[in-house]
C-alpha cells in the first residue's frame, strides 16, 4: 500500500463497492524501503484490513513462504467468493493461495498496473517471471490491464490469450483538483522562489531507475541554458534521489531544481504548476498525469505504456523514451506559449474527467464481478 496507482485503485474498490452486496477484506504487506504509505481509504464504507508483516516487495524466500501460508489461512477463514490481486509479487502469492486453500475455489482476478516483464531485470529473470505469469494466468478467471497498451503488451509477451484480458482504466477522486485556481499555488511558488514569469515543471512520483527522472533534469539543463525561464519541482522519493541531486549539480541547474520528498497533498503543487512532466521508460496508467490533467495542466511525457491514453494529442506533448533533447524541445515549446498551455490543459481536464472517474471504475468492476459470479452459489 505504498503511495501510487495500485493503492489508490484498491482503496476506492474496497471503500465503494456496494456494501449491500460485497463484504471486502483488504490484505496488504509492508511497503518497500524509501516508500511512503497510503494509509487511509478513499472514502466510502469502512474497510476490513489485514496487514501481513511477512509480505514485502523484496524477494525473501523464507518470508515469502510464510506470507503464502498466512494468505492460505486467511482465505480458508474468510471463504471469499472472489479473490482480486494486484501487483506482481502479491498477485503471485495471492493467486497461489486461492488455489491452495482448498474447498470451493473462488473466482480469481488479477489486475496489471503495468508489469515488470520487460525493462526491469536481466534475460534469465525475465524468462522466469514470464513463465510464472503464464502459469498463474491459467488459474485466473480474468486478467485486467489498466490500459489497452498494458493488455497489448501482455498479449505480445504471451502471458495469456487476448480473450482472457479486459482493459479497465483506473478511476480516481478528481473533484479536489478540478476547482484549483492559480492563487492556490501562490505560496508553493513563493516557497521555491518561482517568479511570475517563470514556468514551473512538476514531477510527482517515485525516484527509481525506471522513471528516468534524469531525462527531465538533462532536458531542464538544455532549456535553461537556451535562456528559457524554467524551474522544476520534484515531489517524491526513492533510491535514485541522491544520484539525481548530484546530476542537477553536474548539469548546472541545482538552483533551478527542488526535491521535496513525498507530500500527502499534491493539490498546491498542481495549482502552482505550469507543466506536468513524466519521463518513464515503462508505465501502466500514470496517476500523477491524470491528477495534473484534472487540474487543467498540460503534460510533457514519454509515449510508453498507458501514457498516450491519458495524455491525448490535444492535452500535451509526447516524446520517445530516453531522449532528453526531444523532451527539452517539447518543454521549450509549451513554456513559450501560454495560450497553448491553457488550451491543452482544458482539453486534458475534460478527457480525464470522462475516462478516469471513481464512479466509472466502480461500475466497470461491479459489472465484471457480476459476470464472473453469475451462476455461482455466493454467500
Amino acid at each position: 500500500m505504498n503511495v501510487g496507482g495500485p493503492a489508490f485503485y484498491v482503496g476506492i474498490l474496497s471503500g465503494r463497492l456496494d456494501p449491500r452486496r460485497y463484504r471486502t477484506l483488504l490484505v496488504h504487506g509492508r511497503i518497500g524501503a524509501g516508500e511512503e504509505s497510503f494509509a487511509a481509504p478513499a472514502g466510502g464504507e469502512i474497510w476490513a484490513v489485514q496487514r501481513l508483516s511477512e509480505l514485502s516487495p523484496e524477494i525473501h524466500p523464507v518470508a515469502d513462504m510464510k506470507a503464502l501460508a498466512a494468505l492460505v489461512r486467511l482465505i480458508r477463514a474468510f471463504r471469499p467468493d472472489l479473490v482480486h490481486t494486484h501487483t506482481a509479487k502479491a498477485g503471485m502469492l495471492g493467486r497461489l493461495a486461492a488455489v491452495m486453500a482448498g474447498g470451493r475455489r473462488p473466482a480469481i482476478v488479477h489486475t496489471y498496473h503495468g508489469h515488470v516483464l520487460e525493462g526491469y531485470f536481466g534475460p534469465v529473470q525475465n524468462l522466469l517471471y514470464r513463465s510464472l505469469e503464464r502459469g498463474l494466468a491459467r488459474v485466473s478467471d480474468c486478467l485486467i490491464g489498466v490500459s489497452q497498451a498494458t493488455v497489448d503488451d501482455l498479449v505480445r509477451l504471451r502471458v495469456a490469450p487476448r480473450e482472457r484480458f479486459r482493459a479497465v482504466p483506473i478511476g480516481l477522486d478528481l473533484d479536489r483538483f478540478v476547482g484549483l485556481r492559480a492563487e492556490d499555488g501562490a505560496d508553493f511558488r513563493a516557497r521555491i522562489g518561482v517568479g511570475p514569469d517563470d514556468v514551473l515543471l512538476t514531477y510527482v512520483g517515485r525516484l527509481v531507475p525506471i522513471k528516468r527522472v534524469d531525462v527531465i533534469i538533462r532536458a531542464l539543463a538544455e532549456v535553461s541554458h537556451a535562456g528559457v525561464p524554467v524551474r522544476l519541482a520534484v515531489v517524491g522519493d526513492g533510491e535514485s534521489r541522491e544520484g539525481l541531486e548530484a546530476l542537477a549539480v553536474r548539469c548546472g541547474v541545482a538552483a533551478r531544481v527542488r526535491f521535496f520528498g513525498y507530500m500527502s497533498d499534491v493539490a498546491p503543487v498542481l495549482a502552482a504548476s505550469d507543466i506536468a512532466v513524466l519521463s518513464s521508460d515503462n508505465e501502466g496508467t500514470p496517476v500523477s498525469l491524470i491528477e495534473a490533467s484534472a487540474a487543467g495542466r498540460p503534460a510533457v511525457a514519454t509515449a510508453v505504456g498507458g501514457v498516450p491514453e491519458v495524455v491525448i494529442s490535444e492535452a500535451g506533448l509526447l516524446v520517445p523514451p530516453g531522449d532528453h533533447r526531444a523532451f527539452a524541445a517539447a518543454v521549450a515549446r509549451l513554456a513559450g506559449d501560454g495560450e497553448l498551455r491553457a488550451r491543452m490543459g482544458a482539453c486534458g481536464r475534460g478527457h480525464v474527467l470522462g475516462r478516469f472517474s471513481a464512479a466509472r471504475l466502480i461500475a466497470d468492476v461491479e459489472a465484471l464481478f457480476d459476470e464472473l459470479l453469475e451462476g455461482r452459489d455466493v454467500g
